[in-house]
């Protein structure tokens, strides 16, 4: 979960600093787990949601979710509701690769973003409000909102970080991008990032996320060393891969509704579920 925050914030971090940009920018996301250890739990966790006993256990569950009382006690909290329902839809599908997130779309308006993630048992919502320079996660099915705490820089942990930019390019969404070799150490281990950026859309600025709020101070400064957009984002962990693609880039008008914190909406402390 940590390396998807991470990837979502290296996101909005260059999201929030659109300078003339309007429009949704369409991300698909995809993760491997290649750690032996953690592959030989999915691979189990895969048998146990297939097993027939699981599956009349979920069904079971399914059908007391129907149950008035049952549906009356969810409806005060719709927060457990939308979870629980996501995770039964996941384990009656019998498959545990529906727990990960496969896409993001992000709206981007005077220098505004509002980004939602698609997929998964957990759908998150966030919105960042240039004017304030704060970060808010949305959570509709609460009806709350709550502000990200800003990272800033850990005394105790030295983050060293290199950047190097090759001569290998790539096309995404047509746009010719340059790849970029990000290492980075921390507390004892080690994380390589590959950016595959592209200097052909103008109207984005990546040099003033030095200031940006959202993120780590320590690990946000090395995108002053990457010229132009990232359209392409892979993380290696000795854990396994992850990875961010743009899509689509679609310009177009968007309404001034969809970069505020909706009406009603209560205040609560933030949390990553």
């Amino acid at each position: 979960m940590k390396r998807i925050l991470f990837l979502l914030l290296t996101l909005s971090a260059f999201g929030g600093n659109a300078q003339n940009f309007e429009g949704i920018m369409t991300w698909k996301m995809t993760a491997e787990v290649t750690d032996p250890k953690y592959k030989a739990q999915m691979e189990q966790a895969q048998k146990q949601m297939n097993d027939p006993a699981t599956q009349a256990q979920m069904k079971e569950m399914e059908e007391k979710m129907n149950d008035p009382e049952f549906k009356k006690m969810m409806e005060s909290n719709p927060q457990l509701k939308a979870q629980m329902e996501a995770a039964m839809k996941m384990m009656k599908g019998g498959d545990a690769n529906a727990m990960m997130n496969s896409g993001i779309v992000v709206k981007i308006k005077n220098q505004n973003m509002a980004m939602v993630m698609d997929g998964g048992m957990i759908k998150m919502e966030t919105l960042y409000l240039h004017d304030k320079n704060a970060s808010y996660k949305i959570d509709r099915a609460a009806k709350t909102y709550s502000p990200m705490p800003a990272q800033t820089e850990d005394p105790n942990n030295k983050v060293e970080v290199k950047v190097t930019k090759t001569g290998e390019t790539a096309k995404v969404l047509d746009y010719t991008c340059t790849k970029y070799i990000v290492d980075i150490a921390s507390k004892g281990q080690t994380m390589q990032q590959f950016v595959w950026s592209t200097t052909a859309i103008k109207d984005f600025d990546l040099k003033s996320l030095a200031r940006q709020r959202t993120g780590n101070s320590q690990y946000r400064l090395f995108y002053d060393q990457i010229e132009g957009v990232p359209l392409k984002t892979e993380m290696a962990t000795p854990q396994g891969k992850m990875s961010m693609e743009a899509t689509e880039i679609k310009r177009q008008s968007l309404p001034a509704s969809d970069f505020v914190i909706p009406s009603g909406f209560k205040e609560v402390p933030f949390s990553v579920f």
